[in-house]
Order: structure tokens, then sequence, then C-alpha cells
């Protein structure tokens, strides 16, 4: 491996959507990055932009950095040696995440990046997430003048811990599984209801949805929704299963769970959330994780009754307030 300083390595810079090529060589920089950290370094919505899905209302600006080298692909001569990413807000902020090749680490690959990400904008605006909060970024947000201002937690429940509480649905209200082609635009409505407080997933758009919908992962019997004899959407509890990876074993997710402002009060959180724990354990998944806000005390006290632990952290990071 080349070992010269990456100070005048390039750097290529796109906007929108990546060709297929070039969104090869992220997603597999960005798995390498993962089993070497045990943290995937983007969110799934950023691989989703990244695809082309977006829906317009902001847009997203990638930073490849390439380190010439010997041993690389011969067709190129380069390695691709680091990742940044910026999915723009439409009222002109932006987050940030970044991740760099393990056979790069300690050469100076995000200073770089982070260089060449100030030529292209102003940092002004600009959040950043560290999956996982390594040291490493800790480090570097402190050199960039940013400090936390958010935790996401990540939480892990076992299926040998304590049973799941009986937590049956209000009287009225049953279960079915979501139908696609017929839906969409009730789930996107009660999302949006539900979530009108939530910065990423309550501005979820139809073609946000299309593109969950065609992962491999997604699964429409998993996808719980909660009606009243109306048909009225009143809930939902949208599951997930991550697949083997290696060693590690396939883990369910409680991808999101969400109840209408006209249901609150009933105790349809807590059902669904059981509900959707349920049908996981019942597909011979032996463990559940989900994320949530450190600061949502609620959620945070539900999730732990039910048997979740905190089990690692995500960390948002924005510029210290200037007087």
């Amino acid at each position: 491996m080349s070992h010269a300083h990456p100070e005048n390595w390039p750097v290529l810079i796109v906007n929108g959507a990546l060709d297929a090529e070039l969104l090869k060589d992220f997603t597999t920089l960005a798995a390498a990055a993962e089993e070497s950290d045990g943290n995937p370094p983007l969110s799934e919505q950023t691989l989703v932009m990244l695809r082309g899905a977006d829906s317009g209302e902001s847009s997203v600006l990638s930073f490849a950095i390439y380190a010439p080298d010997e041993d690389s692909d011969p067709a190129t001569g380069e390695d691709l040696a680091g990742i940044a990413v910026v999915v723009e807000g439409p009222d002109g902020s932006g987050v940030l995440e970044l991740a760099v090749h393990p056979s790069y680490r300690n050469q100076g690959v995000a200073g770089r990046l982070l260089a060449a990400l100030q030529e292209k904008r102003s940092l002004d605006g600009l959040s950043a997430w560290s999956h996982g909060n390594h040291e490493a970024a800790a480090g570097l947000a402190t050199r960039f003048g940013y400090r936390p201002v958010r935790e996401l937690w990540k939480m892990r429940l076992m299926s040998s811990a304590s049973a799941l509480p009986d937590a049956g649905l209000p009287d009225g209200v049953s279960l079915r599984a979501f139908v696609p082609g017929q839906d969409e635009q009730a789930w996107l409505d009660a999302n949006r209801a539900a979530f009108s407080h939530h910065p990423e997933q309550g501005s979820m758009t139809l073609a946000d949805l299309e593109a969950r919908k065609s992962e491999d992962w997604f699964d429409p019997q998993g996808f719980l929704l909660a009606v009243n004899g109306d048909g009225e959407l009143l809930g939902f509890h949208w599951t997930k299963v991550h697949p083997r990876q290696g060693p590690h074993p396939a883990i369910g997710e409680v991808y999101v769970v969400g109840v209408t402002p006209a249901a609150q009060g009933l105790g349809l959180g807590k059902a669904l959330t059981v509900a959707g724990i349920t049908y996981l354990q019942d597909k011979g998944l032996h463990a559940v994780m989900l994320y949530v806000d450190a600061d949502n005390e609620a959620a945070v006290a539900l999730y732990q009754k039910l048997g979740f632990v905190r089990w690692d952290t995500d960390v948002m990071y924005g510029p210290v307030a200037k007087d």
C-alpha cells in the first residue's frame, strides 16, 4: 500500500446520484469500514439518495479520495481511500457522513476530504454523524470546532431475556399487513402525522417509501398496520431483518413504530411494539435491535421495560455556537 501523504491525492466531487460503478465503490468501502468498526458509516437515507431515489427536496454531494497505489486495480491505478457525503436540506442545512478505508487510516485522509468539502461549500449549517462515536471521529469534530448535539442509542433485546408483557390491541383495532399498491398514501399521511416533530422520519416522501420497498430486505408481511373498524390507519410497526453477515447472525429491527395523534393514549404504541417483536422472534431471530433518541425518555423507558438494553451510540456533532 502507498503511504504517501494524501494532501495531493485527487478528490472526485459528484453532485446528485452516483453512477453504478462509483456507487459500487462507495458501498464496498462502507462495508469494509463497517466490518472494521462494527457500525455502518452511512445511514440508510444517505444510501437511498446515492442510488438516485431523492424526491428533489434535497440533494446529495459526494467526495471520493483516491490513493495512487501500485497494488491497486490495474484498470484505474488507484484505490478508493475515503468518502464523504453531504445530504443537503432545502433550508441550507446539511448532514455529513464520512468513512475512511481501514487500509488508509491515520494518514490524513479525513482531513483531506474535509478540506475539499470546505472548498466546495461552507460548513455553516452542517452537522455530522459519527456512527458508533469512535474516538477518531470525536477528535476530528473537536478539531473543526464541533460538539455533540444529539445522541441516538442503539438498543438490543435478546430472546433469552424475560418474556414480553401481554399488550393486547385496543377494542375495535386489528392488525393486518401492508398491501403494496394500496396503502402507500395512507401510510405516508399517518407517518407524517405521527412524526410531525421528527426531523427525518416525518419528512419521508413517496420516493423514499418506494426506494425502501425496492430493497432486498423489504417484506410487506413484516409491515404491520393497525386499523379500526372503518379501515382507518391508526398506527403501524414496520419491522426489518438484517441478513447474516459472516459470523454475525441475522438480527431483527424495530424499524419504525408510529401512532397517529387521534389514537394516542390507547396503549397502541406498546401493543404495536410487542406485536412486531413477536413477529420477528417467530421468524427465528434471536436478537432484535432498534434506534431511539437518548432524550426520548418515554420511549427509552418503554423499551427498557420490554427488556432492551443499550448496545451502542451514534452521535451527531454540530458547530459550537459563536458569541
